[in-house]
């Protein structure tokens, strides 16, 4: 890997992690359209780290007083019904489905599920997700002529079972095209939460797994010597400036915002794909080592 490819796969890290438009597909497309090899899964896993970086120094307040309160309620019983307690087991339940999903299906993972179809195809399904997701989450904020509007739930309604569901919804993440925040979030949506609530705990729950896939895989590339570690470091600390401004302007975005231009982006992106694949312009396994 280049030094420039490097600063260009950097760059759309840390532009499309924490938008619903998946990161890993957009390293893989960026590769496959620039003739690059493909970077591969333990290039995103490692970048990763440094998008993740940019969630704890953003959340700094939140991650402080969670771990504060998690770790003083494993010998105080009075502080088990603290909210910030609960939210440390909470983040650790949802990231069981990840986690276990990770191993078994690392192989896949870092095979078939890069075929470029697939990709495309999940561009598309994901998108109409996410639309169908934010359009009720729209009619319940603003209601209607013969509807009240309804009240979203915030983090504190969280629960074993929804925090379950945003993490089997997050393990759908590992197949690139779904998008880790798309999924997370379109569940939390469709689960009554509001789009703020959907988001920050989203985005919490990332951070074991995330860091977690990125020291396994730095391990693994340690042992196998097939990464360029100078060019990946670099493209780690773009990650990093660039996501911690995406992640400030996204968080402001939700609010207010709907989340139909990203969908409208993805589907068009995946039907692109999916032309120029079926016309021969770009190989499904474009990039990949041996293929």
């Amino acid at each position: 890997m280049s030094w420039f490819e490097s600063l260009v796969l950097g760059l759309v890290q840390g532009l499309t992690e924490f938008l619903p438009v998946s990161s890993s597909a957009h390293l893989r497309l960026t590769a496959a359209f620039s003739g690059w090899e493909d970077p591969g899964a333990a290039f995103t896993a490692i970048t990763q780290l440094g998008t993740e970086a940019a969630v704890l120094i953003y959340f700094r307040k939140d991650v402080g007083r969670i771990l504060s309160a998690w770790f003083r309620s494993l010998t105080n019983k009075a502080m088990r019904s603290d909210h910030d307690a609960q939210m440390g087991w909470l983040v650790i339940v949802g990231s069981i489905p990840i986690g276990v999903l990770g191993v078994t299906l690392k192989d896949q993972i870092e095979g078939p599920f890069r075929d470029l179809r697939i990709t495309a195809t999940m561009l598309i399904v994901m998108g109409i997700v996410i639309g169908v997701a934010d359009r009720l989450a729209a009619r319940d904020e603003t209601g209607g002529k013969h509807r009240a509007a309804k009240e979203r739930k915030g983090l504190q309604d969280l629960n074993v079972r929804d925090g379950l569901i945003y993490g089997l919804c997050q393990a759908m993440a590992l197949v690139p095209g779904v998008s880790r925040s798309g999924a997370t979030i379109s569940g939390g949506l469709f689960m009554g939460y509001s789009r703020e609530a959907a988001a920050r705990y989203s985005f919490l729950l990332a951070m074991p797994a995330v860091l977690a896939s990125g020291v396994f895989e730095l391990k693994d590339a340690s042992e196998g010597g097939h990464v360029s570690w100078g060019p990946t470091a670099f493209a780690t600390v773009i990650a990093f400036a660039v996501g911690y401004a995406v992640i400030a302007w996204f968080m402001k975005f939700i609010s207010t915002k709907s989340f139909m231009p990203f969908v409208y982006y993805r589907i068009v992106l995946g039907v692109v794909v999916i032309v120029l694949v079926s016309m021969g312009a770009l190989s499904p396994h474009a990039g990949e080592s041996g293929g």
